[in-house]
């Protein structure tokens, strides 16, 4: 598209928020001034970062004079504004300002996001603004513009993806190296991979929130945090993954989401986050260390794959910049934003409907019958296994046989329930682990 006759010279940006990501966006924007201008047709102008405290040491440091506390008068005087601050206030009120006033905002909040974002998508609508958020859930990774508008013409049914490199930092060096959780959490901060409080990541959330935005994206209706069943990986164990090996498996922690039908036939999405056991042949069991991947299907497309690096300031800012070109394009050039605000009726369903396959793990007395029985609690649910063997049981604490059960595809609830009368047999000391099993 031709620039317009008359399209500015210069686009003033606000960046809001001065941290590890911020930094990395401000360097791009003064840095790569020259190439930025070539690719939109005009400068784009850092007219200041709003930040805490201005005297902070920062990964880069921008010219002094751009930090400023005043977030509101940035917003006020920008053409494109760039939210990096997380969070839910004031990044929530500062986004409704700029897109009341009709400019486009950039975000890499997943948070803000994921609990607001319908009021967020509206409020761009309302005005015409450009809400885009690339960075959102997988850093550098390109996922949420192939969903938006390469596979705009298709039907996706499911989205699933390793969306956090903590977690499988962790379950990868759990899995290589035989480590426990523990062992395995001190070298992902010793490294810098996990937070001092790792909470948000090893236990789901951060996950749930990127599950969110992608099923918003794919099946274009909004979708919240509170839709999405959560479980993180702090009770994976050394016999997990020993069982999970034997049966050619891998742990992962994957953040799902996918058409499914209620009981009564209506078509909805189900989304959750839980350890996964994926065969060793799938793409996504060959994610390793801090590296992030998302896995699409959709009916015309077929199996895609898109992975990177899923967090640091450098690829997230790449991100970030992606979405800022795409808007002072558009702006330059005239044109409607591109955002496609979510409208679709596909209802969150409950993720005691989602239909997949279980391993589970007893231990058991070491006794005549005890097969039978379990297997009888798994008919009467009707939930068929397909696999199951029986091994001593190596705890002092736990005497008799360890049984691991692979099932056919099952629905949760059935499953549940199966678990349930399991735990109330005699012959049953415990009901170690139940792991969804994916990719079959």
């Amino acid at each position: 598209m031709p620039q317009h006759t008359d399209a500015p010279t210069a686009l003033k940006v606000a960046l809001l928020g001065g941290g590890t990501v911020g930094s990395q966006t401000a360097r791009i924007l003064t840095e790569d001034a020259d190439i930025l201008r070539d690719r939109v047709g005009a400068d784009l102008e850092l007219t200041g970062i709003a930040v805490r405290d201005t005297g902070a040491t920062r990964d880069w440091q921008a010219d002094p004079a751009l930090y400023t506390t005043d977030a509101e008068a940035l917003v006020d005087g920008a053409d494109v504004v760039i939210e990096l601050m997380g969070g839910i206030e004031p990044a929530r009120t500062l986004i409704l300002r700029a897109l009341a006033a009709g400019t486009s905002v950039v975000t890499g909040n997943k948070a803000l996001l994921a609990q607001h974002g319908e009021e967020l998508y509206a409020a761009a609508a309302a005005t015409g603004a450009q809400l885009s958020f690339e960075a959102a859930v997988a850093g550098a990774i390109p996922i949420l513009r192939p969903l938006r508008d390469s596979l705009g013409g298709d039907r996706v049914t499911r989205v699933m993806g390793i969306a956090n490199g903590t977690t499988n930092f962790i379950l990868d060096r759990m899995d290589s190296e035989g480590a426990d959780f523990d062992d395995a959490l001190a070298e992902a901060q010793r490294l810098g991979y996990a937070e001092a409080d790792p909470t948000a990541d090893v236990e789901g959330h951060d996950a749930a929130a990127k599950a969110a935005i992608l099923a918003t994206i794919a099946f274009g209706a909004p979708y919240t945090l509170d839709q999405v069943a959560v479980a993180g990986i702090t009770a994976i164990t050394a016999e997990d993954n020993a069982a999970a090996a034997e049966a050619g498996y891998v742990i992962k922690l994957l953040a799902i989401a996918e058409r499914g039908r209620a009981a009564d036939g209506a078509e909805g999405a189900v989304l959750r986050v839980h350890p996964t056991l994926l065969p060793r042949e799938h793409p996504l069991a060959s994610v390793r260390g801090a590296f992030n991947a998302v896995f699409v299907e959709a009916d015309n497309a077929g199996e895609l794959m898109f992975y990177g690096p899923g967090a640091g300031g450098a690829p997230t800012a790449s991100a970030v910049m992606g979405d800022v070109v795409s808007i002072a394009q558009r702006i330059v050039r005239g044109g409607p934003a591109r955002l496609r605000t979510p409208v679709t009726a596909l209802p969150a369903l409950d993720p005691a409907e989602a239909h997949t396959s279980f391993m589970v793990v007893l231990r058991a007395a070491d006794q005549p019958g005890v097969l039978r029985r379990v297997a009888g609690v798994f008919e009467e649910h009707g939930v068929s296994i397909e696999t199951l063997r029986q091994v001593p049981s190596e705890r002092e604490d736990a005497p008799g046989a360890s049984l691991r059960l692979i099932t056919h595809r099952a629905r949760q609830r059935d499953l549940d329930a199966t678990v349930g009368a399991l735990a109330a047999l005699d012959v049953v000391h415990e009901v170690a682990s139940v792991l969804r099993v994916e990719g079959n």
